[in-house]
Order: structure tokens, then C-alpha cells, then sequence
């Protein structure tokens, strides 16, 4: 029921029509499968009525019991052969749509990694799980049509060749009347794409305001905003409601006019023949098979008017898939400008920019009354942003990425911790040895969380870290970064969540285990400072001094007032916490 262990291919993705005919010919065999089951069920259910005007005609009406009995027989095995067809036309056609199901998830999981850090500039995470949970499903159920689809087409053609033995007159009207039913119903299924587009876009953006919410919850708690963003949500939410109704409006006529109008075309044609039949002009027997030629060619005529409902409704979620394939990612989370190969042996990464050069081997610092101009440094020389950054004598852009990801990694302090274990948190993509493990934890100074913990390492740790305080979550994230053992480390801010005590002793920690590898942190914070082989100040996002820390301290007023915490510090308000440490609880264990 899932795409093959090859890969879910390569999208057509020019038009919401041509992605799903790629569905379709994704898997070409089933479908061709599914459509033979369900044409050969279809045409079945136009054969009962045959066999049953032939029973009455030649042996009920008669008195040949012999005949009348064989026609029965007959008619049983038509029943129990359209019910297996039945059957199988059900199971092939739940695989195709499960096909369509995983083969876009995965599309869409791929170009999610392929984004990268692009993704959350370029689509909101309400778009994201719009697309991921209903849209999918909506573009699955559209490929059911591929099957009952062209069965309705075949039983359409049989009914119209045996009605003409019995009475060109109720052919003709057949033959005329499924078009003007298609012809009724076609205007209502345009409106219904416009309104079923405008839903979706109303949707994915009152997700996104949800997810916002959730997410910020803690914040806006802190600054009393909570009710400003619910207000706008239940703004939005109505909006969604009035829009979800017009939806349903149309809807409503589809489908309504999908069981009435056949239901009258069945009237119309029984009619006729009833009037045909009263005035001999057919058999008794013919006209019980023209009814059962009518009522079966509902089904058809259903699925006629359902196949075009499902085909609007899956064009509008497949144009969202559509445009979230043609997202690109920025230029430099891209492949690169080129192929070239990072520096062989240790080198020297320089930001031009700022001036900021990153001496191989040392503990770099930066400092900046504004964390944000030191965290641009940051994106640059790891190259998560634009620029004209260099290491060694090539420029970042022009090496190719996965050399510059394996080598050089950039900690964030407000990256994502996902659901797991402990030991899958901070192990990343690779299995870690418990010595590697215990040697990351005790330079972040995290054995407090591992044994504060139920299991430990084993302990479960929900998504983004909800069930761990703001010191805890910085800790655990400074130990994946050690874990992955980089060749150049570049972390933000890695211990502004935490107490002078822990601070300082991650300072010493962190400067022991990174001796002799490169390492940049940016950070306000003397205790970290003083531990820094170089460190920079930056003014306006440039460097105007470097130096360790103690000589600026003696050459640079503006650094000694910013790391003193004077006013022009931008920060805490005191000498010994670090910038920042109000900004999140700071718990008994992070005081240990």
C-alpha cells in the first residue's frame, strides 16, 4: 500500500492538473487495475435487469418452469461474480488512494529537509499542516474516480446498445439526458472550486494564528497579551465559519443534485416505458428491464456528478501542494554557487561585513550591545545567510554545502528539541557511545537534568522541551552541539538562560573540551568572556576592537560598560548574572 522502497519519484508540478495525472501514472498498473474492476462492476450492474426480462419473458409469462429456473441460476451468478468484482474494485482502489497518500507526504517531507531553515520565511506552519493533513487527503480521495470513473463511461455505452432492442425512443433519451444532468450540475462545481480555494487560504491562515498562539503561550501569559491573540483568533474563526458556509451551500447543491437529478431522470424513463408498455409496444418483461436499466444508471450518473465534486476539490488542494513544491530554498541553504571543496586542513573563516576573523584552534567571542548584529555574524560565517564570507581563501558560497554542514555547525540558542528520549534528543542523527554522552552532559553542566530525570537518559522529553525549564532546554541543546564534535563550533548565546554559578562552569568546561578546535560564542556575559582567546566587540554589526577580554576592558569604555551591565549593556542589571538570565525560570536544578 505504500510507494516502492525506490522513492516516490519525481513530481510533475507545473499545474494542479499535471501532479495529479502524475499520481495517476505513478501507478499506472493499479489504477489500470482498479478501472478494469470497476468497469467490469459497473457494466454488472446492467446485466441483472437483462437476465430478469428475459426470466419473465421467456419463463414466467410462458409458464416454462425449466427456463424460468435457469434464468435464475443465472442471475445468481451475475450476483455473486459483480459482488466479488465489488470487492476487489474496493481494496484496489483504498491502495491507490493510500499510494497517493504516503508518495505525497514523502514529496512533501523531502522538500521540507530541502527548505531547511528557508522553510519558516517562506510558509507559515498553519499552511504547512493544512497541506500535510487535509489537503493530502482531499488529492487521494480525487484518484478513487480513476476507477468507478471509467466504468460509469462503459455502463453509460451498455445501457444505451440494450435499450436500443428494446425502443429507440428510450434510448435517445437516455443517451441525452446524462449530458444535461453534467451540463445542470458543471456551473455549481466551478463555484464550488472558488469557494472551496478561499476556505483553504482562510484555513492554512487561521492554523498558522493557532499555532502561533500555542507556541507563545508562555509569553504572552508574561505580557498579558493572551487576550488579544484569542480575540483575533475568534475573528478569524468566524470569518472561517462564514466562509465554511458557502462552502457548504454549494456543496449542498452538488450532492443534492447528485441524488435528485438521476433520481428524476429514473421517473422520466420509467414513466415513458410504463406508457410504452400499457400500449404494447413492449413486453412486460422489457419494461421491468427498462426500469432496472434506469435505476442501475443511477449509480453511474453518481458517480458522474461525485467524480466531478472530487476532481474540484482535488485540483484546489493539489494547487497548494503545487506551490509549496515550487517554494525554493534561500541561496545559501541551497547547493551553493558552485561544487568547490572546503580548506583540507583547518582555516581561518572571515565575515567581511563585520571584520570578524575566526582564528583555527580558539575560543572566539563576541560581544554586541545588540545580540541580534553578533547573531548575523553568526549566519554568515555558518552560512545560514548571504555573504561574501570566506574560509580560507574560498568563499563559503562556492563550497559545496554538505561539506560545510559536516564541518561547521551553528547552535542556536531557540533550536528545536524534538519528542523522544534524552538520549535521541541529544544524540541527533547518529548513535552515541554513553562515554560521549556523559562528556557532553558534564561540560553543559547537565548531569542535574540526567539524574533529576525518572529513567534518565531513557526519560521521555516532550516536543520543544515542554516538560524541561528554559535553563534545562539551553543546557541540552549546548550538548548536542559537543556531541556532534565539529570541526568549528559557532553557538548563540549558550548559557544565557543559566545562573552565574553554572554559567561560569560551563565557561571553564566548554573552553577545556574544545581546546584546540575552533569555537565562536556570542555572548555579553564577562564569565564566558574571560574564558575567550580572542574576543570582538562589535558596534553597529562591526568590529571596532579584539583583543582578550581583559585588554578591552582596559582599552574600550564602550566594552566595559556593556559587559559591566551599565546602561549602555542593553541587558541584566547586575555584574555577575548574564545577559538575559531573566529571560527564562531558572529552576533548583539549574542552581546546582
Amino acid at each position: 500500500m505504500t510507494t516502492t522502497a525506490r522513492g516516490p519519484g519525481i513530481p510533475g508540478h507545473r499545474s494542479p492538473g499535471r501532479y495529479v495525472w502524475w499520481l495517476v501514472v505513478s501507478q499506472r498498473g493499479r489504477v489500470a487495475a482498479g478501472a478494469s474492476y470497476g468497469s467490469l462492476w459497473m457494466v454488472g450492474l446492467m446485466l441483472p435487469p437483462y437476465v430478469l426480462s428475459r426470466a419473465i419473458d421467456e419463463g414466467l409469462v410462458p409458464g416454462r418452469m425449466p427456463v424460468l429456473i435457469g434464468w435464475v441460476a443465472v442471475l445468481l451468478g451475475v450476483g455473486v461474480a459483480n459482488a466479488w468484482l465489488a470487492v476487489m474494485r474496493h481494496r484496489t482502489m483504498t491502495r491507490i488512494r493510500m499510494d497517493a497518500t504516503f508518495r505525497t507526504v514523502r514529496i512533501l517531507v523531502a522538500h521540507t529537509l530541502r527548505l531547511g531553515a528557508a522553510l519558516p520565511h517562506k510558509v507559515t506552519a498553519g499552511e504547512v499542516v493544512t497541506i500535510g493533513i487535509g489537503d493530502v487527503a482531499v488529492i487521494s480521495q480525487t484518484l478513487t474516480m480513476t476507477g468507478p470513473g471509467v466504468g460509469a463511461v462503459l455502463a453509460y455505452g451498455v445501457v444505451a446498445v440494450l435499450l436500443l432492442s428494446v425502443s429507440p425512443l428510450l434510448a435517445g433519451v437516455v443517451l441525452l439526458g446524462v449530458p444535461l444532468l453534467a451540463v445542470l450540475v458543471g456551473p455549481l462545481l466551478g463555484r464550488l472550486q472558488g469557494a472551496e480555494s478561499r476556505y483553504r487560504e482562510r484555513q492554512s491562515g487561521l492554523a498558522a494564528r493557532l499555532t502561533d498562539l500555542v507556541g507563545g503561550l508562555r509569553v504572552l501569559n508574561g505580557l498579558g497579551g493572551k487576550e488579544v491573540f484569542a480575540d483575533r483568533y475568534r475573528r478569524d474563526s468566524r470569518a472561517l465559519r462564514s466562509e465554511g458556509y458557502r462552502v457548504g451551500s454549494v456543496t449542498s447543491w452538488v450532492q443534492a443534485l447528485g441524488v435528485g437529478l438521476p433520481t428524476l431522470f429514473l421517473a422520466a424513463v420509467t414513466w415513458l416505458a410504463a406508457r410504452m408498455a400499457a400500449q404494447g409496444a413492449i413486453t412486460v418483461g422489457e419494461l421491468v428491464a427498462v426500469y432496472g436499466y434506469a435505476a442501475a444508471l443511477v449509480v453511474p450518473v453518481s458517480f458522474f456528478i461525485e467524480g466531478g465534486y472530487d476532481l474540484t476539490r482535488g485540483l484546489v488542494a493539489a494547487r497548494r501542494v503545487v506551490r509549496f513544491l515550487r517554494l525554493e530554498p534561500d541561496a545559501a541553504d541551497g547547493p551553493g554557487g558552485g561544487a568547490g571543496d572546503a580548506p583540507e586542513a583547518a582555516a581561518a573563516l572571515r565575515d567581511p561585513a563585520s571584520g570578524v576573523e575566526v582564528v583555527p584552534g580558539l575560543l572566539t567571542a563576541l560581544a554586541a550591545a545588540r545580540p541580534a548584529e553578533s547573531a548575523a555574524v553568526v549566519d554568515r560565517l555558518g552560512r545560514f545567510a548571504d555573504s561574501a564570507a570566506t574560509w580560507g581563501a574560498v568563499r563559503l558560497d562556492e563550497i559545496a554545502l554538505s561539506q560545510v554542514r559536516d564541518r561547521i555547525v551553528v547552535a542556536d540558542n531557540e533550536a528545536e528539541l524534538f519528542a523522544g528520549t534524552l538520549r535521541e534528543v541529544v544524540g541527533g542523527r547518529r548513535d552515541r557511545t554513553e562515554e560521549a554522552i556523559d562528556r557532553a552532559v558534564r561540560t553543559a553542566l547537565a548531569e542535574d537534568i540526567v539524574r533529576g530525570l525518572p529513567d534518565g537518559l531513557d526519560s521521555a522529553v516532550e516536543a520543544q522541551g515542554r516538560n524541561l525549564s528554559g535553563g534545562q532546554r539551553q543546557r541540552l541543546r549546548l550538548v548536542r552541539a559537543l556531541l556532534a564534535d565539529p570541526e568549528v563550533l559557532l553557538a548563540v548565546e549558550p548559557a544565557s538562560a543559566v545562573d552565574a554559578h553554572t554559567e561560569a562552569g560551563i565557561a571553564a568546561r566548554l573552553h577545556r573540551a574544545r581546546a584546540g578546535r575552533t569555537t565562536v560564542v556570542t555572548s555579553t556575559s564577562p564569565l564566558l568572556l574571560d574564558r575567550a582567546d580572542r574576543v570582538y566587540f562589535l558596534v553597529d554589526g562591526r568590529a571596532v576592537a579584539v583583543g582578550s577580554h581583559r585588554q578591552l576592558l582596559d582599552g574600550q569604555p564602550g566594552y566595559r560598560r556593556l559587559v559591566s551591565r551599565g546602561e549602555d549593556g542593553d541587558g541584566a542589571d547586575d555584574g555577575t548574572g548574564p545577559a538575559g538570565a531573566a529571560e527564562a525560570p531558572v529552576t533548583p536544578e539549574d542552581a546546582r
